[in-house]
């Protein structure tokens, strides 16, 4: 019997829960080691070369325990930062997470389109290259939300999240000018998919939402070449890097395509 490959799926957070739905999918002949980085939760709070100082040896030791064939960084806002590291670091190959402007664009009808994300991936170089780069004319409104992801990750635990904190953070993203309105909006953190459903209904008018999970989910695909022919006997793991015990097992179950993760 053949060894299924390991891919590791690494967020900030539980965010990457939403990448790792849609790679379990595409493959359910893998074997998944998920790692929330919960003790330095948000990486918006921290600088970049903190980030970079923190991920790059973090990830090295996962490599090292886990061996997958293939890392997928999971998070906008470290992708943004450590891509080149990583990769110049390890042999591993690395799939990162980016804003899906390029896409975004390309569909939108009125021209006027919203990045959602954290501030940290707003402010960044990247994003604003990403947008020089294909913008394709549109009007691109960039919205940093200070507390998006941790209402999200406080939702997914079972907390108790108010309608009017979503809405409010959602707001900037919604531009009419009297002429054209935003007719999309790039979820540029993985976190923000978790909080989708309220969101759609939140919207002041229907927008579509850009989610890169599926594309990512491809690129993995691609990757690992042909799937084998085992499925869901390949099991799966959570680890916190605060070593806290997780009791989220029935909320998880569906983004490890009804496994239990150990």
């Amino acid at each position: 019997m053949s060894v299924p490959p390991t891919i590791l799926v690494f967020d900030s957070g539980l965010g990457g829960l939403t990448v790792l739905r849609e790679i379990v999918r595409a493959r359910p002949d893998a074997h998944y080691v998920y790692v929330a980085d919960d003790a330095f939760f948000p990486y918006g709070h921290h600088s970049e070369e903190q980030i970079v100082a923190r991920v790059v040896p973090l990830v090295g030791e996962l490599i090292a325990r886990h061996a997958p064939v293939l890392v997928v960084i999971a998070c906008n806002t470290a992708s943004t930062l450590v891509m080149s590291h990583l990769r110049s670091a390890y042999s591993v190959p690395f799939v990162g997470t980016v804003p899906a402007i390029k896409p975004a664009c390309a569909s939108s009808r009125t021209k006027r389109v919203s990045v959602l994300g954290t501030r940290g991936t707003v402010q960044r170089e990247y994003t604003r290259r990403l947008i020089d780069d294909f913008a394709q004319g549109c009007n691109v409104t960039l919205v940093g939300s200070a507390e998006l992801a941790s209402l999200a990750e406080s939702a997914l635990s079972g907390n108790d999240v108010g309608d009017a904190d979503i809405a409010a953070e959602l707001a900037p993203c919604f531009v009419d000018d009297g002429k054209h309105r935003t007719d999309t909006v790039v979820l540029a953190c993985t976190h923000y998919p978790l909080l989708l459903d309220r969101m759609k209904r939140l919207a002041p008018w229907p927008v579509d939402w850009i989610d890169p999970a599926p594309a990512i989910a491809r690129r993995v695909s691609d990757l690992l070449g042909s799937p084998g022919k085992e499925s869901d006997q390949a099991g799966a793991e959570i680890i916190f890097t605060s070593k806290r015990p997780h009791t989220l097992s029935q909320a998880l179950m569906p983004f490890f395509g009804g496994r239990v993760p150990a």
